[in-house]
């Protein structure tokens, strides 16, 4: 359940990530409530899956994830850059997590 917990925490760090850029420095009161309230079940559910987790893994996995989705939130929904050096460095990032992940 600590994994579940933590791919939770770390869809939700996407979301607020998201969130956040659309809220214009907490200038929209809609996002920004948005933002708030997914940053705090982000980091709960992070603080209840540490409890039976290592802190490094679980940390990076968490940042990964949030990492890799909002890099890729970022390509597909506001048309960022999808260069191959970005695209080779969030595939390092995802073989670190899944690395992570068998390590542990």
């Amino acid at each position: 359940m600590p994994w579940v917990a933590l791919l939770l925490a770390g869809l939700l760090e996407v979301l607020w990530a998201y969130s956040m850029k659309k809220s214009q420095g907490f200038t929209l009161p809609g996002p920004s409530l948005v933002t708030l309230v997914t940053m705090i079940a982000s980091f709960a559910l992070l603080a209840w899956a540490m409890r039976s987790l290592p802190l490094g893994t679980a940390y990076a996995i968490w940042t990964g994830i949030g990492a890799t989705g909002s890099f890729a939130l970022g390509i597909l929904v506001l048309g960022e850059p999808a260069s191959p050096a970005r695209l080779a460095a969030i595939g390092l990032i995802v073989g670190g997590i899944v690395l992570l992940r068998l390590a542990g």
